[in-house]
């Protein structure tokens, strides 16, 4: 058996792919949305490649792109317009496809690691090397799953405790450790809940439109089904791969924070809830997306969100006040009497194209993703390195909606914000 040494440059280039690998099929909710990239038998052989537009995430792997470039990718529009009929002359008159080209940003985010010194090996029977190295995949799971989830609510919220990789808004790094600026709802895609129904995003006197007895129910499902149903220009439905039901039965994922989702378990639809989601398993070869504790209703697969983009009491919850506008309204907060007992979780439902992720090449090697091992002090001390090229975001157009007008929309992502019991 050959042990390569610390820092040796074959190791970093097989820990580098390794991880990269890793990153991409653990089973976290950003990689549950995603699809595979196009296979190829040569990574180098073709430069630029983009997975499923059917997926919520599509991601995008430029390996020409270093960190502080852009890369672009693509936009799909669907088609529309009237067919002809019996014997009208249709040669030369065909609908054309729009396929947009927009470019996002990306950037470097790297993680050290202390691996001890000499003497810290010395006491333990662990592999200190192997450990950091686990250690730093953990933490890139949890850092792009967060990061996914605040660039498709247009919000960082003040939920905070050591499970989160990414800090506060407040923090000095985080305008950039997002890399592209977060961008709140746009107001057509933006709801509040009302009781049992939705409402538009709303406030006066400063306060957010909502109370505390405005939390997540099934009624309240009813109610936005109908309206994403009727609207013009909704979110497109998601489509899995091998699931043979996604064109009956098209399904729009909504993801709900953990206070969200408890507050449908005394309902007397729970059971059914959950028998809809195990039934659509079947059918979709049992897609990693149906594991865990989710549900389905009126056309909703509801899973829960790593971790809640909450707002507490006196929090500024930021909206775009026109729907002809991407200018933010930032001094409305959630209601005093919200006080320490009640909050405001903001739940995403996410469509096809809804969260764009960039991947560059790093600059020792022929992925996105990247380790690097040090020794310090002359030896005594090892630090293992884990760091990714890339950035995050939420696709966002001016669309024409006839009579209303052009409007700035959300591809593929609609907030719907409700109370919860803390």
């Amino acid at each position: 058996m050959t042990t390569l040494p610390f820092g040796d440059p074959v190791a970093i280039k097989r820990q580098s792919l390794g991880l990269f690998a890793a990153t991409m099929n653990r089973q976290t909710a950003l990689n549950k949305m995603a699809g595979s990239f196009p296979k190829q038998s040569d990574a180098e052989s073709k430069l630029r490649m983009q997975t499923s537009a059917d997926y919520p995430l599509v991601r995008c792997k430029d390996l020409s792109r270093m960190s502080g470039d852009q890369i672009t990718y693509d936009f799909i529009s669907p088609v529309n317009g009237i067919p002809f009929v019996g014997g009208e002359y249709a040669e030369g008159r065909g609908v054309k496809m729009k396929l947009t080209n927009d470019s996002a940003k990306i950037d470097q985010i790297r993680f050290p690691i202390n691996a001890g010194d000499t003497m810290s090996q010395q006491r333990t029977v662990h592999t200190l090397r192997s450990i950091a190295r686990s250690q730093g995949l953990g933490w890139m799971s949890r850092f792009n799953d967060q990061m996914a989830f605040i660039h498709m609510a247009g919000a960082r919220g003040s939920h905070m405790n050591a499970e989160w990789a990414v800090p506060l808004a407040s923090h000095s790094k985080f305008a950039k450790l997002v890399v592209n600026s977060i961008k709140a709802p746009t107001l057509n895609r933006h709801y509040l809940a009302a009781g049992n129904y939705v409402e538009q995003m709303n406030a006066s006197g400063n306060d957010v439109g909502i109370a505390t007895t405005d939390v997540f129910n099934f009624s309240l499902i009813d109610h936005m089904s109908a309206i994403l149903n009727e609207s013009a220009m909704p979110i497109a439905p998601v489509k899995f791969e091998g699931d043979s039901m996604a064109d009956d039965e098209p399904l729009r994922v909504w993801f709900v924070s953990e206070l969200q989702y408890n507050s449908l378990l005394q309902s007397t639809n729970f059971r059914t809830f959950q028998a809809q989601a195990l039934t659509r398993a079947n059918a979709a070869k049992k897609s990693d997306l149906f594991r865990g504790n989710v549900g389905i209703w009126r056309n909703f697969l509801i899973v829960k969100m790593p971790k809640p983009i909450r707002f507490y009491a006196d929090d500024a919850i930021n909206w775009c006040a026109s729907k002809t506008s991407e200018t933010e309204t930032t001094t409305d907060l959630v209601p005093a009497g919200f006080s320490t007992t009640y909050a405001v979780d903001r739940s995403l439902i996410v469509g096809a194209q809804a969260l764009i992720e960039v991947l560059g090449k790093a600059k020792n090697g022929s992925q996105p993703v990247f380790v690097s091992e040090k020794m310090l002090d002359h030896d005594d001390k090892e630090e293992v390195l884990v760091g990714i090229i890339n950035g995050f975001t939420k696709p966002r157009f001016k669309v024409d909606f006839g009579d209303d007008g052009e409007q700035y929309t959300d591809h593929g992502v609609v907030a719907v914000d409700t109370a919860v019991k803390l």
